[in-house]
């Protein structure tokens, strides 16, 4: 009985072993396309939002400290014209044409299907504050204070309910 026991640790840690070799080798032989135009993996985008999931946690309960006031508002509006629209588009625009040639996509936040409005603002902060690796998505720790991150925040968490004058300040 031992025997057969230590043949089975062996039978386990060896295929665990070769399928270690074998995704060194399929990625090592370009298995794994980095371009961004090629399609992506099977579980590839499972696993990303799995990862993503994981590393946002419960800074979805995070609340605001400013106020939702059209002046936070227009200065958010201010900021993501600035820094953001480049890539998530402006409202009644077409994607530019950087975001047509990046994987993923960044969502157009002002396109009805798209919208974040549904996520708690605690997640966007996050994802402005950090960024999201692979994406294209950066970070703005460095390039914007925690008001302005709160700001750019609370624009596209409220993007389906903006006022006109803040409409005003993201046309082109």
């Amino acid at each position: 009985m031992p025997s057969r026991f230590r043949w089975f640790v062996l039978g386990i840690v060896a295929t665990a072993v070769a399928f270690a070799v074998g995704a060194y080798l399929f990625v090592e032989s370009g298995g794994v396309s980095m371009e961004t135009t090629a399609k992506p993996l099977p579980l590839e985008a499972t696993l990303a939002h799995m990862a993503l999931r994981a590393s946002i946690g419960d800074a979805g309960e995070q609340k605001s400290p400013i106020a939702f006031n059209d002046a936070n508002l227009t200065a958010g509006a201010h900021i993501f014209k600035e820094r953001c629209a480049f890539c998530h588009g402006l409202p009644q625009q077409p994607p530019t044409d950087a975001s047509r040639g990046m994987f993923p996509p960044p969502p157009q936040l002002f396109v009805h299907d798209q919208m974040v409005t549904d996520d708690p603002a605690g997640v966007t902060y996050w994802k402005v504050t950090h960024g999201i690796r692979l994406s294209g998505m950066p970070g703005f720790p460095e390039v914007l204070n925690d008001t302005q991150r709160w700001q750019v925040t609370m624009l596209v968490a409220h993007a389906d309910k903006l006022s006109p004058a803040v409409l005003a300040e993201l046309r082109p």
